[in-house]
């Protein structure tokens, strides 16, 4: 008879019994990753806490979302034909880094009211709502097509049989188009909204490129150009730069299918999105934005919007101007 490991019946794998996953999920791999995220999670808390830098705490979430979808593998290590861990592994893992994001756009925010709007296209708080706006989109669109993709994929796993009556087969079939039916129209839709973020993602570098280019090439005694801000110029450039590589793999992940040697090869899970999203966070635990902004406030201050910026040609320039009335009347 045939057997259906559907909803959460924790059953153990059966050999020649083909899970949603495509394979069981490693549970050392799941371990570890909970582990190092939950590290990470409990660190940026107490940072949090100890530096009252409130905005924050996006990382211990994002943190914490990593945790659930890589616990959520654990427990299909145990459970793989079980729908729930299936669908929870998709969604959390999907949307974790957009938390991560947030925190990387209301840094630059930060970092432009430290060193003054002329030294950006665009105020802080502009950044705010744009970036931050399509954070949430890019989330709410990513959870929607996850859940959606999950509920209409998975767990319509079954072991070999030697016969089933025709009224089940039947019931089978018209569960299996609906199914597959969802499952489609929920990847398309967690494609764009992976998409929609990737493109975010590049218009933001493209501001913090010229947000660091605006910066570096003024003089010293206009804006403070410390190793600190540097030091989080390097850090957040890494982060993003992980966070893009993993989209792009999550793109082409799901563009290829749900049962494509892509989506089912465990390997390229582990080395394109947790291996990537492990530093992209811990980064900010080593080079905390609360302690490292406090610095650099420290070190250079804020500037008010009535000083303009100058490079060091138009400072010498405004010298020489000045300088040179005076000399004529012997000053």
């Amino acid at each position: 008879m045939n057997q259906n490991y559907s909803g959460d019946t924790c059953q153990a794998y059966v050999e020649g019994s083909s899970t949603s996953y495509g394979y069981v999920p490693s549970f050392a791999a799941g371990v570890a990753f909970v582990a190092l995220f939950g590290l990470s999670m409990v660190v940026h808390t107490t940072q949090m806490a100890l530096l009252r830098c409130w905005w924050c705490v996006v990382f211990a979430i994002g943190s914490l979302v990593e945790i659930l979808g890589w616990g959520a593998r654990i427990w299909s290590n145990k459970c793989p034909y079980a729908q729930t861990p299936y669908l929870m592994q998709i969604t959390t893992l999907i949307i974790a880094p957009t938390f991560f994001t947030a925190g990387i756009y209301i840094l630059l925010g930060r970092l432009i009211r430290i060193c003054g709007p002329q030294s950006s296209v665009l105020s802080p708080r502009l950044y705010l709502w744009i970036f931050c706006t399509c954070d949430i989109i890019s989330l709410v669109v990513q959870a929607a097509g996850g859940g959606m993709a999950s509920s209409g994929g998975g767990g319509q796993s079954s072991s070999p049989s030697s016969s089933s009556s025709a009224s089940s087969v039947s019931t089978r079939a018209q569960t299996s188009s609906s199914s597959s039916s969802n499952q489609t129209t929920g990847t398309h839709i967690m494609v764009g909204g992976i998409i929609f973020q990737l493109i975010s993602i590049t218009v933001f570098v493209g501001f913090a490129g010229d947000f660091l280019w605006r910066v570096l090439k003024r003089s010293k005694s206009v804006v403070p150009k410390s190793g600190t801000m540097l030091a989080l110029f390097a850090a957040t450039a890494f982060s993003v730069l992980l966070i893009y590589i993993r989209s792009i793999y999550r793109t082409i992940e799901l563009m290829d299918g749900w049962t494509s040697s892509t989506m089912q090869n465990e390997s390229l899970l582990i080395a394109l999105d947790g291996a990537m999203m492990v530093p992209a966070v811990i980064i900010y635990n080593l080079f905390h934005p609360g302690w490292m902004l406090a610095k650099i406030e420290r070190n250079g201050g804020s500037f008010p919007s009535s000083i303009p910026l100058l490079s060091e040609q138009e400072l010498t320039e405004r010298c020489q101007q000045h300088w040179e009335p005076n000399k004529r009347i012997g000053i």
